[in-house]
């Protein structure tokens, strides 16, 4: 069988992301906010996360990144971190005044270019292709943690 690897699930799911990225980005930075920072945002509101390590789980990313992206968001006035009573040697990270206000925004700022670009999906093909890559993604993350548990075993 003979694919054409440009009509791939693989590929056009990355460019379908790549285009997400590039529309939110423009569309989050009058806000002041980036792409990357509203999972994080989304997790210290919904009290789903208050530390670096549980923020780069709840993101996926690994820790140095995450580190990085707090720093910034914490320059920029979106985070503040204080010692973690439980904890010495970590922070816990709440979100300011200023970035809560302007959450709501950003939100609706995305949740208002998913509506467009879905435009002529019926919102059954909607929930479907929601519910879709949410499995893709768990494979995603199952084969990598296979992948990952492998090569560790090799270098054993």
């Amino acid at each position: 069988m003979d694919l054409d690897v440009l009509s791939t699930p693989g590929h056009l799911i990355s460019l379908a992301a790549r285009g997400f990225a590039r529309l939110s980005e423009a569309r989050l930075k009058p806000l002041g906010f980036g792409v990357g920072h509203l999972p994080v945002l989304v997790a210290l509101q919904d009290g789903q996360a208050s530390t670096q390590r549980d923020l780069a789980r709840f993101a996926k990313v690994e820790q140095p990144p995450m580190a990085q992206m707090l720093a910034r968001m914490e320059r920029d006035g979106l985070i503040r971190r204080a010692p973690d009573p439980a904890d010495g040697r970590s922070s816990r990270i709440t979100l300011t005044a200023e970035a809560e206000a302007r959450l709501p925004d950003a939100v609706a700022v995305l949740l208002r270019g998913n509506q467009e670009v879905l435009l002529g999906f019926t919102d059954e093909e909607a929930g479907l292709l929601a519910a879709l890559l949410t499995r893709l993604i768990a494979n995603l993350d199952r084969v990598a943690s296979a992948d990952g548990k492998a090569l560790s075993e090799r270098q054993d």
